[in-house]
């Protein structure tokens, strides 16, 4: 039928026409923003897993952030356990030293002078061991917790006590070696202190340890979410390409149907000459 007041060839074609707009608009949508699902509205039930996975990775973010700042604290306190343990091995000597009854006063002075500039030397560094204003091994924190997984778990490290007079290094802060007798006494006292401290090094070593592991799996972890989440969203930009191209060609062609179908009543005319 001819009708001047429907086309139905043209509202066909005008359809098709937007569908195909329409599929272009989504295509290069995807091609801009390399996502097959960006919003919502594009898969509500893949943009919802997608989502709690990346709150997920943001929490990996924070779990590694909390590991990695409890693994300074701990490298920190190690070095300066380290440090220590160099300094009673030193003390040892000068304390050996000084309980050779054969030596002169003079000589055994010298002696306990270097023993006071080590004491001294200890009691600087745990002072100073501390990282982003934590330090375990002062006593002023037990404990040290950081964050091992997204759901707030928690991987502690024990603090050591390196102060003096304490039950790790029991010398005293006044401790000297300014007699023979002194002098034989001390190397007891030493050897106990330094047994504790290494003690104290091995558990410290072991901590950190646990802390690079967690780190590590932490980390792969993540890396897994990532990679879950872009097979999910991810856009396949070569098949996002070729159906560009196909699209492209179809408007084209829809373009053309329309124009004809526009026509068509103008071949009525021809019926009234």
């Amino acid at each position: 039928m001819l009708s001047v007041n429907t086309n139905v060839g043209a509202m066909i074609a005008l359809q098709n026409l937007s569908k195909t707009n329409k599929s272009m608009e989504e295509t290069q949508n995807r091609i801009n923003t390399g996502l097959a699902v960006a919003s919502a509205k594009d898969n509500g039930g893949i943009y919802a897993i997608a989502q709690t996975m990346r709150g997920d990775v943001a929490a990996m973010t924070a779990v590694n952030q909390s590991l990695a700042r409890g693994k300074s604290v701990t490298d920190v306190a190690l070095a300066a356990g380290e440090a220590i343990s160099d300094l009673l091995v030193q003390m040892k000597e000068k304390s050996l030293g000084a309980a050779d009854a054969s030596l002169d006063t003079t000589s055994r002075d010298a002696l306990n002078e270097d023993f006071v500039a080590l004491r001294k030397q200890i009691a600087s560094i745990v002072a100073n061991a501390s990282f982003n204003g934590v330090n375990i091994i002062d006593g002023s924190t037990t404990s040290l917790a950081s964050l091992a997984s997204a759901s707030a778990n928690r991987l502690t490290v024990s603090g050591e006590n390196m102060t003096l007079s304490g039950q790790i290094i029991t010398l005293a802060t006044t401790a000297n070696i300014s007699t023979q007798t002194g002098a034989s006494t001390m190397l007891s006292t030493i050897n106990t202190s330094l047994n504790n401290v290494n003690q104290g090094l091995a558990r410290l070593g072991t901590a950190s340890r646990r802390l690079d592991l967690q780190m590590e799996f932490v980390t792969k972890l993540s890396d897994s979410l990532k990679s879950g989440i872009g097979n999910l969203v991810d856009a396949d930009m070569a098949v996002e390409s070729a159906r560009l191209q196909s699209l492209q060609v179809k408007q084209q062609l829809g373009v053309q149907a329309l124009s004809i179908a526009n026509s068509a009543p103008q071949s009525i005319m021809s019926l009234f000459r």
